[in-house]
C-alpha cells in the first residue's frame, strides 16, 4: 500500500519574544491569524489526509481564528515544542501506518509555499527516512566568545538553515522523538532527533521567504511577502 501523508502544527508556544498580550500564532496578519497562514498549504495539499494543530490546554483562541475543517485535528502541547509534536504523532496514532509520512511545520511560518512544500514531496520520494527543507548559508559564520568577541570564523561550506516543514517515516520519527524525551533531551527540531537516533536526514532546498516569526520586524517581513503575492 502507498504511504499516506499526514501533517502536524505544533502551536503551544507562548511566543514570549513577540511581547503581545496573545501568542503570537493568533496574531492578525494580513487580516488573518498567523497559524491560518501556516495552516492552508497543508489543508490546499490533497495528498495530507489530516493536520493535526496541536494547542495549549489554557489556549482557547483558536476557537475563534481557526476555521473549522473535516480534515484538522486537534491536540494538547506539552512543555516543549517536541513533547507537543509527540503528542501531535499520538494523536495519529490510530490512523498513521508506520510507513506513512508525517510532515511538522512551524506555526510560526506564515509563508510556505504550495510549490515549495509540492517539491519537497517530489524530492523526498520514497526515501527510506525523509527530510527537511533547508537553506544553504550565504553569510559568513562567526563564533563568538564569552565576552561577546569574534573566536573564530566559521567554512559556511556545507551548513544550512533549518526550515520546515520537516518530512520523515511515521514510526521512525515517533520512535526517534519518543526516545529523545524519555532522556530528558529537548530537541528543538525533529531532524535533530532523527540525527540522534543514527539517521541522516535529506536536505531539500527551501525558498528564502518561508521566514519564521520571532519578533514584530519578522511580522513587517512576512506581511509584504504575503501582499507581493497577492499581485502575481
Amino acid at each position: 500500500m502507498k504511504p499516506r501523508s499526514w501533517a502536524v502544527v505544533p502551536a503551544a508556544g507562548s511566543g514570549r519574544r513577540m511581547g503581545a498580550a496573545v501568542a503570537k500564532q493568533h496574531l492578525l496578519l494580513c487580516g488573518r491569524p498567523l497559524v491560518a497562514h501556516a495552516l492552508a498549504p497543508l489543508l490546499a495539499c490533497t495528498d495530507i489526509r489530516a493536520v493535526v494543530l496541536v494547542v495549549a490546554a489554557n489556549d482557547e483562541h483558536w476557537r475563534e481564528t481557526v476555521r473549522p475543517d473535516d480534515r484538522l485535528l486537534f491536540a494538547t502541547g506539552g512543555a516543549e515544542r517536541c513533547h507537543s509534536v509527540l503528542n501531535g504523532l499520538a494523536a495519529l496514532g490510530g490512523l498513521a501506518s508506520p510507513e506513512d509520512w508525517v510532515l511538522v511545520h512551524d506555526a510560526a511560518r506564515p509563508c510556505l509555499s504550495v510549490a515549495e512544500l509540492l517539491r519537497l514531496f517530489e524530492a523526498i520520494g520514497d526515501d527510506p527516512i525523509g527530510g527537511l527543507l533547508a537553506l544553504p548559508m550565504s553569510d559568513t559564520l562567526k563564533l563568538g566568545d564569552e565576552a561577546g568577541r569574534v573566536a573564530s570564523t566559521a567554512p559556511r561550506e556545507n551548513f544550512w538553515r533549518a526550515l520546515t516543514p520537516q518530512m520523515f517515516r511515521y514510526g521512525l520519527l515517533r520512535d526517534a522523538l519518543a526516545d529523545a524525551v524519555s532522556a530528558g533531551i529537548a530537541v528543538t527540531d525533529e531532524a535533530a532527533a532523527m540525527e540522534r537516533a543514527g539517521h541522516r536526514p535529506l536536505l531539500v532546498e527551501g525558498a528564502a521567504a518561508n521566514l519564521k516569526v520571532t519578533g514584530p520586524a519578522d511580522m513587517d517581513l512576512a506581511e509584504a511577502i504575503l501582499r507581493h503575492r497577492e499581485k502575481l
